[in-house]
């Protein structure tokens, strides 16, 4: 694990080294930023290197979401948001922003690590051919969809969603089914957020987004006709 390297922001100190201690047991390096222009600052000098971010929302000079912004305009890198708000409306939110994990302060140390190893994961561990489903093509080993040919631009959580479907084709998945899979834990929130993903991954499938049907009272299928 020597070669990962995740980047903690947070402008608590013993919040940082919390997590710090707790990721160096199991072998990643860390990087620290006490707010959000020195994480900026940071990822500009770090980013080919770093897998995974954790960011606080509620920081000094520049908040989390700000940060979350600036980054998803270059780079589709993995982002954990730590807050200690613990709202249905703010987990939504940063979905939106292209969050791909959301966890609630305080949380247990070793939950933190189980999901930082599950993005990772997610990330980094999936090795296997090309796929192509009816002009959509999927490639695990470098984590990018094509339509056509022309790559578009997928958050870790929305290509996730997509590949499970596509992997799961004729098959009518219940919203709790797809959270369990995908989410990788039990997810507490509205089950809103899937039709908050599934919207935008029609958006940028274009015609294509019609392969993925709403089956009302259950889920989602994805069938190509």
């Amino acid at each position: 694990m020597n070669d990962i390297t995740i980047l903690v922001v947070d402008d608590e100190a013993r919040m940082r080294k919390l997590i710090k201690d707790f990721l160096n047991q199991k072998g990643y390096q860390i990087l620290e930023a006490g707010d959000g222009e020195e994480a900026l600052k940071i990822f500009e000098e770090n980013g080919n290197k770093i897998n995974l971010i954790l960011l606080d929302v509620m920081m000094p000079k520049l908040d989390g979401w700000s940060v979350l912004r600036q980054i998803r305009q270059i780079s589709k890198i993995p982002i954990m948001m730590l807050t200690a708000r613990g709202e249905e409306q703010d987990e939504l939110f940063g979905f939106e922003l292209g969050v791909d994990e959301y966890i609630s302060k305080p949380f247990s140390p070793k939950i933190l690590v189980a999901r930082v190893e599950a993005i990772l994961k997610r990330s980094l561990g999936d090795k296997t051919v090309l796929k192509d489903y009816g002009g959509i093509s999927i490639d695990p080993e470098g984590r990018t969809v094509k339509i056509d040919g022309k790559q578009i631009e997928m958050s870790l959580r929305e290509y996730e969603l997509l590949k499970y479907l596509v992997d799961n084709s004729g098959i009518a998945l219940s919203r709790d089914k797809i959270l369990n899979n995908v989410w990788n834990y039990d997810y507490y929130g509205d089950s809103r957020t899937i039709d908050s993903h599934i919207k935008k991954i029609r958006h940028k499938l274009g015609k294509k987004g019609k392969y993925i049907e709403t089956m009302r009272g259950v889920g989602y299928k994805f069938e190509i006709k």
